[in-house]
């Protein structure tokens, strides 16, 4: 096999080195037959001549490897794997990538998964490459994983908010979206980040931030594919103010 990025069907950059590149290798290794941890390192080698002068950049492909590997750490967290869990991986993928991208990628995750993952040198090699906006995605994708089994044990959320942390997401945009899927009495104030005693102004004030916080425009750079994640996550800030507004007679 040669090609590797071209075989995922995305550009590869930043995560074709480091930490997640070797995790990379060994899935590639571990799924796909007459491939070696070799055959990869020659590729990366390939790669590292002809850009070691750029910087590295979030491509598409990096998001995508970011998920599986984050994903991975997840669904084990329990000390078990879920199908439904799995299932929503697939189904996520197959909606953002479509139907061959999504099935190499998850042939690509079976590997992954067998894989003992260090969530820090992870998530230190993704925050050096990843704008913030991007990695406030990869924890909305994290907790709808976690969901997907209807049942999300401590475990699981801690596994989360220790991710949240190594990617430098501070606690109130971590509580902000898990507020978005679990629901509470106070989740609309949760999400945008506010007191239930914030006056109105400070209502409106806190959802303009979370727009701009927010808005989908910020992840153009990783593709249309990602977009749709991104208008779910705005759709909740929206639906929250709504709700506020709602509850205190506003117009």
């Amino acid at each position: 096999m040669s090609n590797f990025s071209k075989w995922l069907g995305a550009g590869i950059g930043f995560t074709f080195g480091g930490p997640i590149g070797a995790i990379l290798g060994f899935a590639a290794a571990t799924v796909f037959d007459k491939f070696t941890k070799e055959d990869f390192v020659k590729e990366q080698r390939e790669f590292q001549n002809k850009s070691h002068k750029q910087k590295a950049q979030t491509l598409s492909g990096d998001f995508e490897i970011s998920l599986l590997i984050l994903a991975s750490i997840v669904i084990k967290s329990d000390g078990k794997v879920d199908k439904r869990e799995l299932d929503f991986v697939r189904n996520q993928f197959v909606g953002m990538y479509g139907k061959e991208r999504a099935n190499k990628a998850f042939q690509l995750f079976k590997g992954v998964i067998k894989k003992q993952v260090s969530a820090r040198q992870v998530c230190i090699q993704i925050r050096q490459h990843m704008p913030h906006s991007s990695r406030l995605q990869l924890i909305h994708f994290l907790f709808g994983i976690a969901q997907a089994d209807e049942y999300v044990s401590d475990i699981e959320v801690d596994e989360i908010r220790k991710i949240a942390g190594y990617l430098y997401i501070n606690q109130y945009d971590f509580e902000s979206i898990k507020a978005m899927f679990y629901k509470s009495t106070d989740s609309a104030y949760k999400i945008l980040e506010i007191k239930t005693s914030a006056s109105d102004s400070e209502l409106k004030k806190a959802y303009r931030k979370m727009v701009k916080k927010y808005h989908p425009d910020k992840l153009t750079s990783l593709g249309d594919e990602h977009l749709q994640g991104a208008k779910e996550k705005f759709q909740h800030i929206q639906a929250a103010y709504e709700t506020i507004k709602k509850e205190r007679g506003l117009s």
